[in-house]
């Protein structure tokens, strides 16, 4: 039986957002949202899991620089920027923790698609230290 390899790199960003539908009147939007509805901030943090065969000459699945260098290029779109008005996936969608990490997934997977060693897994998103969404695609 084969065993699959997962690595885990964890980072940190700050964003604000607030939750709402354009479509509702503002009553109806704070009712359903609560202080959400308002303009907040988290300060998030998100793990990136990717999973593939170790590479018998580095030792590696992937170069952590690299993964930290991709992170870090994702997530200029997303630290200290205000979801809702800087970032072009939210204009159309609200940025809740779950959505926020479902564009993160497709980002991070598309990116990952011409790495022949490794492929993304997971996706964890905490909004705080007690609250986090997962994405993640089953082992095959």
């Amino acid at each position: 039986m084969g065993y699959k390899k997962l690595l885990t790199k964890k980072m940190e960003f700050s964003a604000s957002h607030r939750y709402w539908n354009p479509e509702w009147s503002e009553e109806k939007n704070r009712e359903v949202f609560g202080k959400s509805a308002g303009p907040h901030g988290h300060n998030y943090g998100l793990e990136v899991t990717v999973e593939g065969e170790v590479d018998p000459e580095t030792g590696m699945i992937i170069n952590l620089y690299d993964l930290k260098t991709l992170m870090n290029d994702v997530l200029t779109g997303f630290d200290h920027k205000h979801l809702n008005d800087d970032n072009p996936f939210f204009k159309e969608l609200i940025p809740t923790t779950e959505n926020i990490a479902r564009v993160l997934w497709d980002i991070f997977e598309e990116r990952l698609r011409d790495n022949d060693r490794c492929s993304l897994y997971r996706i964890r998103l905490y909004e705080t230290p007690d609250l986090y969404v997962d994405y993640w695609r089953e082992l095959s």
